[in-house]
């Protein structure tokens, strides 16, 4: 196998095999990759990579394992170091054909790209522990804490336990074998932690240990008193399994406490918010014009003569000479500077970060949340007697375990939709992908997730990296910088405190903040919140508490069909010739119906000859008041002549995106959708399958 990794480069050794071989399964090869996979460089690596296995295997391509593709993978890897990782189409190809078993993998990187999940055992392990009951204590008691916590966690806290504290006392106290720590090595170790020693290389090639405050000392600390209390209060229900390592603290409760941390912690982060706050809509714009430019270069390089200069956005640029023109064409050339670019892949990665910097200013969800949203979680709730359909995007349980609903605005909606056209593929369908789950260190079911796309012919999730990088490039080619002058560094949790400190700023009660942010404490949410006065914290919930003592608790009982018919005709009566009012439930207009000067009114766009004509009226009024002289009338109508400019300026804002596509929500019939019963309707039934 080995020897024909080497020998077999050429494509000659695929058709010989498909022609004299198996003629039959070459064919069934060729019809589950498609014809645009079959002609580009990755489908013929694909199926040179079969005949290689029949060459030293024999038989046919049903009788392929799965352990032929890993022997395969293997040989590649001892032979082609440069690029093995990524030869794995034909294992996609082999599955499609269903000769594998169910239980197998759906790609090879199942089985070579990620560790996986570890036991616990091996978890400790890792670090090489002399003393061995201290060993086993810490493996028995992160085995009971194990199903309380994520993986991780679970990892992190092996981490804090087995090396940042056993093993640097091992080191500070050689032939330590017990919990019961002499002050002066406690003392030695607390000392030793709050230092954090980094190894950097050198441009020479040395490597030197740099030394600096270690940020998360308090974290090692509260983990190891939790550690020591944990035992004390399991050696009182278990005696004879515990008792033994019950030992006095090292930590005490004051030197545990995260009172002070928590305060320093929370001004450099509503710093890093004020700072970050003012750019985020010159990124979200910079990122549509470079996703712009990236997609003008790829058109032209796509266009452009192998070998021959072309111009685009200013730049003079050679396309590769013998790259192949397939459908896709190649998107190999050299810049002015002679630098090889890779033009599909700049284009792939602009996309993506402009796709996950619209998606954060949107929703404030978590990468991870992001990374899992498929075609099933856009949703739709239909308003009643009015027919309004209402968008939702769910959001999966994540770090909290609570699922939740988010409203899509217009933005979010153009946004998913470019997205869903982008990855659709020819009989309109998303396709099933696998990701990798960076939290529990496990491969998730296939779904038709939004964030993926085309490697060397699979199809795979985005990776949180992709993301990273694709920020990192962002900022670096804003040149935003910090208050101290450093270029501005910007992670996805920001957006997530810059959602919070957006949505309380512009009027969001704080607890509905809390339920789009998925925080389990109001306390949490206040926290990402930066420029919030502690004075109007404790007001509101001085009055918050005041108002729910004298409230009435028939206030709280379940609404009437009256009352709820009301509460629905409320949403009837915003309807007004322009459009929709958007005023809230049990309020009066404050306008006294003078809906083009409303600031809430929300114009249909199919109105806009109604609003052209008002504006238009309003200046032959004004124009009338003032050749009579009532200036006074001449005032009041600029004011609202005003106000329609601005509402007309506003649609054709809108107009691009009225133009969008379809979300193409799935229907039904094709998945289990969540519906809304109101009160008074007949109960859901579940759909059978």
């Amino acid at each position: 196998m080995d020897w024909l990794t080497v020998v077999t480069g050429s494509r000659h050794w695929r058709r010989l095999f498909a022609v004299h071989r198996d003629p039959d399964g070459f064919a069934r090869l060729a019809a589950v990759a498609g014809p645009d996979v079959v002609r580009v460089q990755a489908g013929h690596r694909a199926l040179n990579q079969v005949g290689v296995i029949l060459a030293a295997k024999g038989g046919m391509v049903s009788d392929i394992t799965v352990g032929d593709c890993l022997e395969l993978r293997e040989s590649e890897r001892r032979t082609r170091s440069e690029g093995a990782h990524s030869r794995s189409l034909f294992y996609d190809l082999l599955r499609g054909l269903g000769n594998f078993p169910s239980d197998a993998p759906p790609t090879l990187r199942h089985w070579n790209r990620m560790a996986g999940q570890v036991s616990v055992a091996q978890l400790v392990d890792r670090y090489g522990l002399e003393c061995r009951p201290v060993r086993d204590l810490i493996v028995d008691y992160l085995t009971e804490r194990q199903p309380a916590m994520d993986y991780t966690t679970l990892e992190g806290l092996s981490r804090i336990l087995a090396f940042h504290f056993w093993k640097t006392l091992e080191t500070l106290s050689p032939g330590i074998d017990s919990l019961l720590l002499a002050p002066a090595v406690a003392a030695a170790w607390k000392q030793r932690i709050k230092v954090k020693v980094t190894q950097r290389r050198q441009p020479d090639g040395t490597v030197v240990e740099v030394t600096g405050p270690r940020a998360n000392a308090f974290d090692l600390l509260t983990s190891v008193r939790s550690f020591y209390l944990d035992i004390a209060q399991w050696a009182l229900e278990e005696p004879a399994r515990w008792g033994p390592w019950a030992a006095p603290c090292p930590v005490s409760a004051a030197e545990g406490s995260h009172r002070k941390s928590d305060r320093q912690r929370k001004a450099r982060m509503d710093q890093r918010t004020r700072e970050r706050l003012s750019s985020v809509a010159a990124l979200s714009r910079l990122a549509d014009q470079r996703r712009a430019e990236a997609l003008a270069r790829l058109g032209a390089v796509r266009a452009a003569d192998p070998g021959r200069p072309f111009t685009v956005l200013g730049e003079t640029m050679v396309k590769v000479r013998g790259a192949r023109q397939d459908r896709e064409g190649r998107g190999l050339a050299f810049d002015e500077k002679g630098t090889r670019r890779n033009l599909i892949l700049e284009e792939h990665r602009a996309f993506w970060t402009w796709a996950a910097v619209e998606f954060f200013r949107s929703t404030g969800c978590r990468i991870e949340e992001m990374m899992e949203v498929s075609h099933h979680s856009v949703t739709q709730y239909t308003v009643p007697h009015s027919g309004e359909v209402i968008p939702l995007l769910q959001i999966a349980p994540s770090k909290t375990d609570t699922e939740r609903l988010l409203v899509v605005d217009a933005e979010l909606a153009d946004v998913l939709a470019t997205i869903i056209s982008r990855i659709r593929s020819a009989d309109g369908t998303v396709p099933l992908v696998s990701a990798w789950d960076v939290q529990e260190k496990v491969w998730n079911l296939p779904l038709p997730l939004l964030f993926q796309w085309t490697v060397a012919g699979h199809k795979r999730g985005v990776s949180q990296t992709i993301i990273r990088k694709g920020l990192n490039e962002l900022l670096e080619a804003s040149g935003l910088t910090n208050a101290a002058g450093q270029p501005l560094r910007l992670s996805p949790h920001d957006f997530r405190r810059i959602f919070a400190t957006e949505a309380i700023l512009n009027g969001m009660p704080p607890h509905i903040a809390q339920l789009i942010l998925g925080h389990q404490d109001i306390n949490t949410t206040m926290g990402y919140k930066a420029i919030y006065p502690q004075e109007t914290i404790n007001g509101h919930r001085a009055f918050i508490a005041r108002r729910r003592a004298v409230r009435p608790s028939e206030e709280y009982r379940t609404p009437t069909d009256e009352e709820w018919t009301e509460f629905l005709g409320h949403f009837e009566r915003r309807k007004v010739a322009l459009g929709d009012c958007g005023r809230a439930y049990g309020t009066s207009c404050p306008h006294e119906h003078s809906c083009v000067r409303c600031p809430v009114l929300r114009i249909d766009p199919g109105q806009q000859p109604r609003l052209t004509a008002i504006r238009d009226n309003l200046a032959a009024r004004i124009a009338e008041a003032e050749r009579e002289g009532w200036l006074g009338e001449a005032e009041g109508l600029r004011v609202s002549l005003a106000a329609a400019q601005d509402k007309l300026a506003q649609l054709d804002d809108r107009a691009r995106l009225a133009a969008t596509v379809s979300l193409g929500i799935p229907a039904y019939r094709d998945i289990a959708a969540r519906t809304a019963t109101l009160p008074g309707k007949r109960p859901w039934r579940r759909p059978t399958t």
